[in-house]
């Protein structure tokens, strides 16, 4: 299939890959639109770097199918358009900014050598400075140059902050929403830290267990839900089971998430909008809780 302009920028159908412990992704099924910034959550183990590896070209499928910006991944590895940074940011210690920015131009078909370069001047990292001496903060804004130089469609984010602190993460998400503003470019990005999303991610993709627990655009979802509160006695509160994601109650009150609208008539009762991360971990959890109860024989594996 050929890459047209209205086609997502990735998806996924019936996806699953199995490995000889068991099942790290089963009939995962979901579209991440063009021009999007998704957030990829979910706890270790969920698949996360599974299906970062199959939409890379790293691994290939047991069922199913993915699509990147159209076109199934080959062999040969990434989508042309595709770029990928790791967690561990694969960086040459030994070599110089400068040597870096060069050896890019080497490893890629299309690199855009001025841009990755004009990257990295604009978070002052010296060129003639070895990797190995750079903050992480630094490392990370050359791997991101690295990345973007690649000029792609779509680019996948492995925990880009996960050795950051807070002014360096905050300083690199700026950089980032920078040049999704600048290119218009699809970001899917995966994190532990749902606070670094909010109001970053207008779309969510959500796997617990190697399932797809959500997909779709933040608003929606968001839109789709409402947060409960009211008397402890009696956490569902008369809830209908069907609408009921999570109910959780301590002595002084109950909260539910529920789908959908709130129920006309429960005196007591409070509606709120949740936010991401209040829809995110309330989700997994009920998704933890229905894993218990189920008893899977088979485990997932990250």
């Amino acid at each position: 299939m050929s890459t047209t302009e209205g086609s997502a920028a990735l998806a996924a159908e019936g996806l699953g890959k199995r490995y000889k412990r068991g099942w790290a992704l089963q009939d995962c099924t979901f579209e991440l639109p063009r021009g999007r910034v998704s957030a990829l959550v979910g706890p270790n183990g969920a698949g996360k770097s599974t299906l970062m590896a199959l939409a890379t070209g790293l691994l290939t499928p047991t069922t199913g199918a993915i699509r990147v910006l159209g076109e199934e991944p080959g062999r040969g590895g990434a989508h042309p358009r595709l770029a990928f940074l790791a967690q561990d940011k694969p960086l040459y210690r030994r070599f110089t900014v400068e040597e870096m920015l060069r050896a890019g131009r080497a490893l890629n078909q299309e690199w855009d050598r001025a841009y990755a370069r004009s990257l990295v001047d604009a978070a002052g990292v010296p060129l003639g400075a070895r990797i190995s001496t750079l903050s992480g903060g630094q490392r990370t804004r050359v791997a991101l140059a690295m990345a973007l130089g690649r000029r792609p469609e779509l680019i996948v984010l492995d925990e880009p902050l996960a050795d950051l602190d807070p002014l360096a993460r905050e300083e690199v998400m700026q950089a980032l929403m920078q040049e999704v503003a600048e290119t218009g470019m699809t970001v899917l990005l995966s994190s532990h830290v749902l606070a670094d999303l909010e109001g970053i991610c207008d779309h969510l993709l959500l796997l617990a267990g190697g399932r797809m627990r959500l997909a779709g655009d933040v608003e929606d979802l968001v839109a789709g839900h409402r947060l409960m509160i009211g008397p402890s006695q009696g956490a569902e509160g008369g809830f209908p089971d069907e609408i009921v994601v999570e109910a959780r109650s301590t002595q002084r009150q109950a909260t539910v998430l529920i789908r959908g609208a709130a129920p006309a008539g429960l005196p007591g009762w409070e509606a709120h909008e949740p936010t991401l991360e209040e829809l995110a971990l309330a989700h997994l959890r009920s998704s933890r809780k229905a894993g218990d109860r189920s008893a899977a024989t088979e485990v997932a594996v990250a």
